[in-house]
């Protein structure tokens, strides 16, 4: 019968004669009369019996095979005697296993097998227990009780059910079955006492048995004593292998432990300094003393391959080619010159001077624009193995520095665990998200990395699992972060800060194109002649279904677009399939964000802001109105405590301008005025508001509307004047994203227009403001026939709509 036949096929088959036993098969197991037992069903003929016997409800016959190794038992590897035996439980476990829980009945001798089912069965003789008469076999009963009583009494853990069994049995013959039951014995012998049916020759086998395991349990208790008697109070740790000793010697077999040899010779091998091979084999005589089943043990164990594996030894350095490193960084990122040229500078430098102390990395940026794949460009450049460490959530030191081997299951900290992961003492360690880790209950792990940033001390780095020094200061260290003030002041000044901002419609653009689809083709199973995207349909996407710094969600989007095509390929269209700009709305659905210019409503009181994010830039419109009431300044939108000081150092400004404005002062007293940033949910904070916080307040005032297509940021003082800000060349990205023209921009940021863009440079025009005169000369349309305004009515106005950017409501 193959593996394959189900059992439900012995529906096909004529019923049994009601003479016939049905047999399984098992392989290592002999089931006695009156015996409990739990059998393992290994064959696809022992499994077919046994649900027939379940189907059927009969009896069957547990039967030894002769042969143990055979899958599918032939009549004639059968042992000729079994036990008939009642089914108490089937059971099936989840690893697809089959039991059954059966009793044993009586001994069955086959004599003749039968074929035609998809099982074994066969005829024969039912086996009555003989007679117990006689003198002869009580008085072989009487020993084999106490010998069987004496058996388990030596035994240390000797069941109490078990002794009372024996006690309560009083049929000769159940007694030499349970006691050959229950024994250690081989499935050969216990086949052998199943096939002895006569009692005096049965008792006599289980007797001769029981004797040797007696003698056993005996020299196991004298070899107890002795080796306890050789030890004082503080070493009878070590007696389980003072045991295994004396027995090994007793047997001749006393041989080393060839696993000690293999540490001992890796140890040797590691190349580990002096002071910490001298530890190590402190350790491993430690070790070679300490009983293999104590706790103890194993940790001195994991400990010493901990050392043997980490690698102490320094590789031969790679050669670094400067122009090989330029090719590989610009094959990988396109734009980010800046970036590029700083990170071939630091190759030169590790060039020409290998041995000293470069400095350490920081890249600083949004999400998706390339830090992590940045560092392991420097890996390939280098030639050195790249592995991550992700610090993002982590809040206990022990995380850095590892725990304690007093510990339960302590391990090494997050950089030990790197460098045995590299393989390597002089990789490319990339530290990501360096700006969230946090303080916690367990200490600062902030503070912990001091030391591992720190050339001055990383070269003897403690790992408090390890206790040894290790030289940290041939590891390539490169940190990235989103938010640089999330990064304490200690740890920053360990590190060179290089700034990341996020990338231009053009060179996104261009990044898809070169490596997003060509990733995403390869992702889908495309090949790439299969599929084509016009750069309309990718400008599409980016302008009209993603608004970020990075790209990722950008490949996701573009993921979604080769994933249609993929299902127009598997359904069998051939040809090139093209997805231009039309396609692209019916496979991404509606447009997710809309040009903050067609959203805006001209009307006096409404300025554009420019906000950063730890995500890009972004506009911020602020909004005005009055309405009457005691001059009371009103703010809302979530505003952080330095913006909320910026509208009132905006609103103390206009009043301090309100003659040379034309507002009249009872304006301030019988009003109140409401600002408002829309996106209330969002929490905004910072000083760059101030120009458009008080623009937005002289427009509303002088009833003036601010121009449209222009946009404005940087911090204000009570004396006029126009502050620097941060973040400039994301906010003028996210202002030619919103398809703004002119952008006003403090005059002492002018260093910072080389950041920005050559094509974003041609595109706005750029206003430098020294006072907040320059801002509202320059946001500020003329005044029409209502700019004077006077004290009677309320002079409100309605909010102009918000022209923020934000998903559309799908």
């Amino acid at each position: 019968m193959s593996e394959s036949q189900s059992v439900t096929d012995a529906a096909a088959f004529p019923p049994l004669p009601a003479d016939a036993v049905i047999i399984v098969p098992v392989r290592d197991t002999v089931l006695f009369p009156e015996i409990v037992l739990p059998v393992a069903l290994s064959s696809p003929e022992a499994i077919a019996a046994a649900q027939q016997a379940v189907r059927a409800q009969r009896q069957f016959a547990i039967v030894l095979q002769e042969d143990l190794a055979a899958e599918h038992p032939a009549p004639a590897e059968m042992h000729g005697m079994g036990t008939v035996a009642n089914l108490l439980r089937y059971i099936t476990t989840p690893d697809g296993g089959h039991h059954v829980i059966c009793q044993g009945v009586q001994r069955f001798h086959i004599t003749e097998f039968l074929e035609g089912w998809p099982f074994l069965a066969a005829r024969g003789l039912h086996l009555p227990e003989p007679l117990a008469e006689g003198a002869e076999i009580e008085a072989h009963f009487v020993g084999l009780k106490q010998r069987a009583l004496e058996a388990l009494q030596l035994l240390p853990a000797a069941p109490a059910p078990l002794r009372e069994a024996v006690e309560a049995v009083t049929a000769p013959g159940a007694l030499a079955d349970l006691a050959a039951a229950h024994m250690d014995l081989k499935p050969e012998e216990k086949q052998d006492i199943l096939e002895t049916l006569d009692l005096v020759e049965r008792l006599d086998k289980v007797s001769r048995l029981l004797a040797h395991r007696i003698e056993v349990l005996k020299l196991s208790q004298e070899i107890n004593q002795q080796t306890r008697a050789t030890f004082d109070e503080r070493q009878r740790q070590a007696v389980l292998r003072e045991q295994m000793a004396a027995i090994q010697r007793e047997l001749g077999e006393d041989e080393p432990d060839a696993d000690l040899d293999d540490l001992r010779k890796a140890i040797a091998d590691a190349g580990m300094p002096e002071e910490v091979q001298t530890q190590a084999l402190k350790e491993l005589r430690r070790l070679e003393r300490t009983p293999d089943a104590s706790a103890e043990y194993g940790m001195i164990r994991t400990y010493l391959e901990w050392l043997a594996e980490l690698p102490w030894k320094l590789p031969d350095p790679a050669p670094l080619d400067i122009i090989e490193a330029r090719r590989i960084l610009d094959a990988d990122h396109y734009g980010l010159e800046k970036i590029k040229q700083r990170i071939v500078e630091y190759l030169a430098v590790r060039k020409l001077a290998p041995g000293g102390k470069a400095p350490i990395l920081c890249f600083v940026g949004p999400p998706g624009v390339g830090k992590t794949s940045l560092g392991q460009s420097i890996a390939r450049a280098m030639q050195r193995k790249f592995v991550r460490v992700s610090l993002g959530g982590v809040h206990d030191e022990a995380e850095i520095r590892g725990h304690r081997r007093t510990y339960v299951g302590a391990l090494p900290g997050d950089i030990i665990q790197a460098i045995r992961k590299a393989g390597s003492r002089d990789c490319v360690m990339m530290l990501d998200e360096i700006d969230k880790m946090g303080a916690g209950a367990h200490g600062d792990p902030a503070s912990a990395m001091l030391e591992v940033l720190d050339p001055e001390q990383n070269g003897t780095f403690r790992d408090n699992y390890l206790a040894v020094p290790y030289d940290l200061s041939r590891v390539v260290f490169i940190a990235t972060a989103n938010m640089l003030e999330g990064v304490p002041g200690p740890l920053r000044d360990r590190m060179e800060i290089i700034q990341l901002a996020g990338y231009t419609a053009r060179e996104k653009l261009e990044i898809a194109k070169r490596y997003l689809l060509q990733r995403q083709l390869e992702a889908n199973g495309l090949p790439p002649e299969q599929v084509v995207v016009d750069d309309a349909a990718i400008a599409q996407v980016i302008g009209d279904y993603t608004r970020e710094a990075g790209v990722r969600w950008l490949e996701r989007e573009l993921g979604r677009l080769l994933r249609n095509a993929a299902v127009r390929v598997a359904s069998g269209e051939s040809g090139p399939i093209r997805i231009g700009p039309d396609e692209v709305g019916q496979i991404l659905g509606p447009a997710r964000f809309e040009n903050e210019v067609g959203m805006r409503t001209s009307v006096p009181g409404v300025a554009t802001g420019l906000a950063w994010t730890p995500v890009g830039g972004d506009i911020l419109f602020i909004e005005a109105t009055r309405i009457p009431g005691r001059g009371q300044l009103i703010l809302t939108g979530q505003l952080g405590d330095v913006m909320r000081e910026s509208a009132q150092a905006a609103m103390s400004l206009v009043k301090s301008r309100a003659a040379a404005l034309g507002i009249a002062p009872e304006v301030f007293e019988k009003q109140d005025i409401h600002v408002h940033v829309p996106a209330g949910a969002t929490p905004k904070d910072g000083p760059s508001a101030g120009v458009a916080m008080f623009t937005a307040l002289s427009s509303l005032l002088t009833d003036r509307n601010v121009r449209s297509d222009t946009a404005m940021t940087g911090e204000i003082s009570l004396r006029g004047l126009v502050l620097p800000v941060g973040g400039i060349k994301e906010k003028v990205l996210a202002a030619e994203a919103a398809g703004l023209t002119r952008v006003l921009l403090p005059a002492r940021n002018r260093r910072d227009f080389e950041d920005i863009p050559e094509e974003t440079r041609q595109k706005l025009a750029f206003v430098w403001l020294e006072t907040v005169d320059d801002a509202m000369a320059a946001a500020l349309e003329p005044s029409g026939d209502g700019a004077a305004v006077s004290a009677r009515g309320d002079g409100s106005r309605p909010l102009a709509a918000s022209g923020r950017a934000r998903p559309l409501a799908h």
